[in-house]
């Protein structure tokens, strides 16, 4: 599990195969009177657009930590195990990864209000839409899944916060 773990962490192509393999099974799930070459396609389509955004997200990242992007999974991965680099440098770019890492938590954290209340309007229409129908077992279901998306969220930004400020007391200071 370690391993697939790191692997998943350090490369795009296994984080991509991933993606595909997920979209292709959650579209044939919904989906399922349409060809499979239509699940194919719409798995492709998600995951050249997954990839796209992480790509983009990777390289802004790896440019205001000033390192590559290998470098950025390694860094990643110490801020993770809360293992306090030696060099001055590598504190320095740590310094500047968690100040950025805290930046964008900050500046997301403005809309998790508004997230969080369209994902609550979103459980309740599904409930309607149930009801409405006759059947609540699946409505129920997506519901519960949608509240206990939100919960994870939470929970992984709470867990993100604790581990950057964290990091940024155990650096020294300059």
């Amino acid at each position: 599990m370690l391993s697939l773990k790191r692997l998943l962490d350090r490369s795009p192509t296994a984080q991509a195969i991933l993606v595909f393999l997920v979209g292709l099974g959650v579209t044939a799930l919904f989906r399922r009177d349409e060809h499979p070459a239509v699940w194919v396609f719409h798995s492709a389509l998600y995951t050249g657009i997954a990839v796209a955004v992480l790509a983009v997200q990777r390289r802004r990242a790896a440019r205001a930590a000033g390192t590559d992007v290998d470098g950025l999974a390694e860094l990643n991965r110490k801020i993770r195990h809360r293992e306090v680099p030696q060099a001055p440098e590598e504190q320095a770019t740590v310094r500047r990864l968690v100040t950025e890492q805290l930046d964008q938590i900050q500046r997301t954290g403005k809309w998790l209000p508004y997230w969080l209340g369209f994902m609550g309007l979103v459980a309740i229409g599904l409930l309607v839409l149930g009801a409405a129908n006759g059947s609540l077992a699946l409505p129920l279901a997506l519901a519960l899944g949608t509240v206990a998306l939100c919960a994870w969220v939470l929970w992984m930004r709470r867990r993100a916060l604790d581990r950057l400020h964290r990091m940024r007391q155990a650096l020294p200071h300059k």
